[in-house]
């Protein structure tokens, strides 16, 4: 899962890559509203986290104007503006949720959890797909009786497979879920991935798609 921070405070950022990317997250990070602007209509980001007291362009700027092109990918606004009258605007431009510095990382990877099953229509923090189940919240998985706890690299390849269940995903795509901007990826990175996760389990929970990529079954 990768996400977009928009945050020009370095300590703050810093400490919320450290802790988004511990947790399994994919963490790409502009450091200006016009920069963070660019990169949210580019896309591919399944959340954005948004700083409001932005050089460049005013956070609250950027949310408007990615609403106003249609832009709909999650959005949390993180801000120390704690004002009611900023909450009630943040949320009217198109915010999905609101939190105020200083917040505790374990709420803010609530928060993005929540704001993820409200997006995904899902009630609660388990992706289930045919016989496997994934926990977001602890990072467990079950397939067939067994269950463990995968590591966060490990749990986000298999979650990118099951948010799409019964779709071929490609290499190309895998790497564009599970990586962020300048992280080297070896070639193989997802085939070691994918064969550490059958080792754990079963071959037959991932399966290859010769010549176009790989799968989880829908049931």
């Amino acid at each position: 899962m990768r996400v977009l921070l928009i945050e020009d405070d370095p300590m703050v950022g810093k400490g919320l890559v450290v802790a988004l990317t511990d947790a399994g997250l994919s963490v790409d990070w502009c450091r200006d509203g016009s920069a963070g602007a660019e990169a949210l209509a580019v896309g591919g980001h399944a959340i954005v986290l948004l700083d409001l007291g932005l050089p460049g362009k005013d956070g609250l700027t950027v949310l408007q104007e990615a609403r106003q092109l249609g832009n709909h990918t999650p959005l949390l606004v993180i801000t120390a503006r704690d004002e009611i009258e900023d909450r009630i605007k943040g949320l009217d431009l198109g915010a999905d949720d609101y939190l105020v510095k200083p917040f505790d990382p374990g709420e803010l990877l609530a928060r993005i959890r929540a704001v993820s099953r409200r997006q995904s229509g899902q009630t609660t923090s388990v992706i289930e797909a045919g016989a496997i189940a994934l926990n977001l919240a602890t990072h467990e998985v079950s397939y067939r009786g067994k269950s463990d706890f995968l590591p966060a690299r490990e749990f986000a390849l298999l979650r990118a497979l099951a948010e799409r269940a019964g779709t071929i995903l490609s290499r190309t795509q895998l790497e564009e879920r599970l990586y962020g901007w300048g992280e080297e990826v070896e070639s193989n990175a997802v085939d070691v991935l994918i064969h550490y996760v059958r080792r754990r389990f079963d071959k037959d929970i991932i399966r290859n798609v010769r010549g176009a990529g790989w799968m989880v079954a829908r049931s």
